[in-house]
């Protein structure tokens, strides 16, 4: 009986812990299609419709706890549906709670590489705790879109 209690009690851990990463997968997934959306909408409707659209808290670049946010080269918010107040501020030397300065390297990899992904933490709106978060970025043109999620 008890081994039989172990056996269960492992295949439900396993099973959560299945279920939690094919959570985030998808939720990776719709970072980057979100991200490849906006592009594709910069793209086709220049610089100005697309910040517009991405600083609409209601517009079709925020969906749940995902947005797109756009930087120049030079690290200057330029849109941010969720943080309307940091836009046109240069956020590169800021740091995220353990001194990381995460915007600085999503800059420095999307103009090296093109896309990628980072790593930081941050402080979650809705629950108010420090989480980590990694955000897939992309550059596009002369923006550097990004979308994140929570690792959680």
């Amino acid at each position: 009986m008890r081994k039989s209690l172990v056996a269960l009690l492992g295949t439900v851990v396993v099973c959560l812990a299945l279920n939690i990463s094919v959570a985030r997968a998808d939720q990776k997934e719709d970072a980057v299609k979100m991200v490849k959306e906006a592009a594709a909408f910069y793209k086709a409707n220049g610089l100005e419709k697309a910040l517009d659209a991405l600083n609409d808290p209601k517009g079709p670049f925020v969906k749940g706890a995902l947005y797109v946010f756009a930087f120049d080269a030079n690290g200057i918010l330029l849109a941010n549906a969720t943080a309307p107040d940091k836009v046109g501020q240069n956020l590169l030397e800021v740091p995220d709670s353990k001194g990381k300065k995460f915007r600085k390297e999503i800059v420095e990899l999307a103009k090296k590489e093109g896309t990628g992904w980072v790593d930081y933490t941050i402080l979650n709106p809705k629950n108010k705790t420090e989480e980590q978060k990694t955000s897939y970025v992309e550059m596009a043109g002369e923006l550097i879109l990004g979308c994140g999620i929570y690792k959680k």
